[in-house]
């Protein structure tokens, strides 16, 4: 009996492994899935109920759309989730199937071999067995083949009670990922649910927007009039602080060349020149054309393989409310957009941060609020719209670390904005794949 224990605890161990791979699968898709369950859970305290006014209304409409993209992006990751556990459950039956096959073949096998010791089964007929050798040598085959017979029996029983914990474990991983699957069914039920009735309140919306179109086309060209003084601004200081960077490469280069220069000079002072070997005196190499010095080119480089994971530039819930570049506002018409970056709706109270390391190019005012330019080598971060700056121009910073709080509107209950862009020297670049989300 103990020994039908010690064989049983064993096959259990060994079958552990194999639920243990689709908890961890469940677990790993449960926790990014958990992500960006938590990210739309907060930013659903972000949306305004209170909109009165165009402005509001219209702000109100950014914030509920760019909800409405987080739980469809949600709703996607789900159904995500939901393909890669039916390829898990179809492995997981297949593998039952081949085991449930193994554990029959191995019982038949067993059977047979049971019902001959059951016809051999005295000790009398072993003996006669072995006794009845007609050589020494006979006999010692005979008694072998007695006790590797008896072997091959037990490793059998063995070999079923294995194959025996395979299945039921093999059944129970079945059973608990079927279970995952349902709950995600259920779950992304409940949050098509919710889509519905934002995708109804936008509508609602909207058809108030839309018997406000006068008053709508002037909010919006005062939103297009602070956008173009803020980019013209922005422009400016870029320009301005590509020139340093170029006139730094310069100098960085003129002392390279110099440096060449005197080294070429020291190494024909040390060779001897004689009329027939015709050597000229070496020139120094051509000066390679820089637009960044070597630190910058570094930190351009590194920015580059960050590409994807860098945080985002707002602390707490956040709801991106309006995307890079030009495009329509769906359900108004003539209302076109073009940002040069984007959105990024906050909590009151939340702080700008820096995405990646780097020295603060511009601090600067524009309509009594912050802006803040931060050179990344040949890439430059701009972090608009802040009640406070708590860096200075020539400042170096890292990631994430905090570089002021951002404006809340008290005349909109609150609303607090983060306009950021990203360029790559005077080019505008599309910040979101940047970002880690």
């Amino acid at each position: 009996m103990k020994q039908f224990l010690c064989i049983f605890i064993g096959c259990f161990c060994l079958a552990m492994p194999l639920c243990a791979q689709s908890n961890k699968m469940i677990k790993d898709l449960e926790s990014k899935r958990g992500a960006l369950q938590k990210q739309i859970a907060e930013s659903e305290t972000l949306l305004n109920t209170t909109k009165k006014d165009v402005g509001s209304q219209l702000n109100g409409l950014a914030a509920l759309t760019g909800q409405i993209e987080e739980r469809k992006r949600y709703i996607l990751a789900i159904n995500n989730d939901m393909e890669t556990i039916d390829r898990e459950l179809s492995k997981l039956e297949r593998q039952l199937v081949r085991l449930e096959n193994d554990l029959k073949d191995k019982k038949r096998k067993y059977e047979a071999s049971v019902q001959y010791l059951y016809k051999n089964r005295s000790v009398q007929d072993k003996l006669l067995f072995i006794l009845s050798a007609k050589t020494l040598s006979q006999t010692y085959r005979r008694l072998r083949y007695v006790r590797e017979y008896a072997d091959y029996q037990r490793l059998q029983g063995e070999d079923i009670l294995k194959k025996q914990e395979q299945v039921n474990q093999k059944k129970t991983e079945l059973q608990q990922v079927k279970k995952a699957k349902a709950g995600l069914l259920k779950e992304r039920e409940v949050e098509k649910e919710k889509l519905e009735a934002q995708e109804k309140e936008k509508k609602t919306l909207v058809a108030n927007l839309q018997k406000k179109q006068r008053g709508l086309q002037n909010e919006l060209n005062k939103k297009r009039k602070e956008a173009n003084q803020l980019n013209a601004r922005i422009d400016r200081l870029i320009a301005e602080e590509i020139e340093k960077a170029r006139k730094r490469a310069a100098e960085e280069a003129r002392k390279e060349a110099a440096a060449r220069k005197k080294a070429a000079s020291k190494e024909t002072k040390s060779k001897p020149t004689t009329a027939s070997s015709g050597t000229a005196t070496q020139k120094a190499a051509p000066l390679e054309a820089y637009t960044m010095d070597k630190a910058d080119r570094e930190l351009s480089g590194s920015f580059v393989s960050n590409r994807g994971k860098l945080p985002m530039p707002i602390t707490g819930p956040y709801i991106i409310t309006s995307r890079y570049g030009q495009y329509s506002v769906e359900g108004l018409r003539n209302v076109k957009l073009d940002n040069k970056g984007i959105d990024i709706q906050g909590k009151p109270g939340a702080q700008a941060r820096a995405i990646f390391d780097g020295k603060v190019a511009a601090v600067f005012q524009l309509n009594g609020l912050f802006n803040i330019l931060i050179r990344h080598g040949n890439y430059i971060s701009v972090y608009c719209n802040l009640a406070s700056a708590s860096v200075k121009t020539g400042d170096t910073v890292t990631t994430r670390q905090s570089l002021g709080q951002i404006f809340s509107d008290g005349a909109d209950n609150g609303r607090t904005v983060l306009h950021f862009q990203l360029r790559k020297e005077k080019e505008k670049l599309n910040p979101e794949p940047w970002l880690n989300r």
